[in-house]
């Protein structure tokens, strides 16, 4: 079977890669990442204009109706250029919403998630590691929330926060909402900061269909971190290739040594054939949705790993300067490392694939 983009697809990929490289220059990214906040309103102004924070939205709401491919096709450019914002969090929000909400909810939250004017996110993890829907405690009780989570990208920033609760539910909180306290966590990459979350007694407002989509949207997840992480890994990958080549070494490019020839071949033939795990997961959730849960699970475990071996290698590569803060290395690397750990490890993930494979 032969499975590719479509024309459309392709010139999304490329209309945003181009997006990227034109409004989040080396310089800029580097002063983003230095910077910390993770979050650029140009930035945001600039994908909510093509589109991109409605991407699955229905048409009816105000967004574009398309897939989570298409959403995941753009993770993968986002993850190549390391575009620092709320990307991730604000559109698992949309797809929450859009999964799990009544229509009264959606008609009053998705055109404003859709435009960009509000940013959303999600709150799943809990102390203890606990990701899945069946581990949560957080308690919405007639309409008051109670508990923590934990690595809440853009915690602080978001609007609207969809919350994992007890039972597998999801509810909805605002900004500002009485008893609830963000606390900023230093987190590993820079680009997309995650804060801390404590509920006491906080009005909350429970997604009419929450339980059914909880799980639906942690395979999401996973779809737009493998993306994303394969997005990192070609970067590492070409950015360590260039470097080679300009390496001098005993009066030749490093790039000419046989010993380095192995290594970048070994980079790029772990990742390029990923690409279809990727594709086919984010595929699988919208087409074939009794294999969705595992090519999911099959996809972030595989990838998330390979890009953060691909990371090592290209440090390795740039010598010393690579263990260095001056080396942007270091902000793909540690793009890597949060999309190996978000939403649970590779570990975790395999034992659930082996699962659902009947292992």
């Amino acid at each position: 079977m032969h499975f590719g983009l479509t024309e459309e697809q392709e010139l999304l990929q490329e209309t945003v890669k181009g997006f990227v490289e034109g409004e989040c220059p080396p310089q800029k990214l580097r002063a983003l990442f230095d910077e910390g906040s993770g979050h650029d309103p140009a930035l945001w102004k600039g994908l909510a204009e093509m589109g991109l924070t409605g991407l699955v939205v229905g048409e009816g709401y105000g967004g574009a109706g398309l897939e989570v491919l298409e959403l995941a096709l753009v993770s993968e450019m986002l993850g190549g250029g390391a575009l620092p914002g709320p990307f991730l969090g604000h559109s698992l929000a949309c797809l929450a919403i859009s999964l799990g909400g009544s229509e009264e909810q959606k008609r009053r939250w998705l055109p404003q998630l859709a435009t960009g004017e509000r940013i959303g996110s999600v709150a799943l993890a809990e102390p203890g590691d606990r990701w899945e829907p069946e581990t949560w405690g957080a308690s919405a009780t007639d309409g008051r929330l109670s508990g923590e989570k934990q690595h809440v990208p853009h915690g602080a920033l978001a609007d609207l926060i969809v919350v994992g609760t007890a039972g597998g539910g999801l509810a909805l909180l605002e900004k500002g909402a009485p008893g609830l306290v963000a606390r900023s966590v230093a987190g590993v990459d820079r680009t997309r900061p995650v804060d801390a979350l404590r509920f006491d007694a906080t009005p909350c407002e429970p997604l009419a269909d929450g339980a059914a989509a909880s799980g639906r949207l942690r395979d999401a997840g996973l779809c737009l971190l493998a993306a994303d992480a394969l997005g990192a890994a070609w970067t590492l990958t070409r950015m360590t290739v260039e470097y080679a080549k300009s390496r001098r070494q005993f009066g030749r490019p490093i790039a000419e040594f046989q010993a380095v020839k192995h290594q970048l071949a070994d980079m790029a033939t772990a990742i390029e054939p990923t690409r279809g795990l990727h594709w086919y997961a984010a595929h699988a959730f919208d087409h074939v949705r009794d294999d969705a849960e595992r090519a999911a699970a099959i996809a972030k475990a595989h990838i998330c790993d390979r890009a953060v071996e691909i990371a090592r290698a290209a440090v390795e590569l740039h010598g010393g300067l690579g263990f260095t803060w001056e080396c942007d290395v270091q902000i793909w690397f540690k793009r890597a490392m949060f999309d190996r750990a978000f939403l649970g490890t590779p570990e975790h993930h395999r034992a659930r694939a082996a699962g659902l494979g009947g292992y």
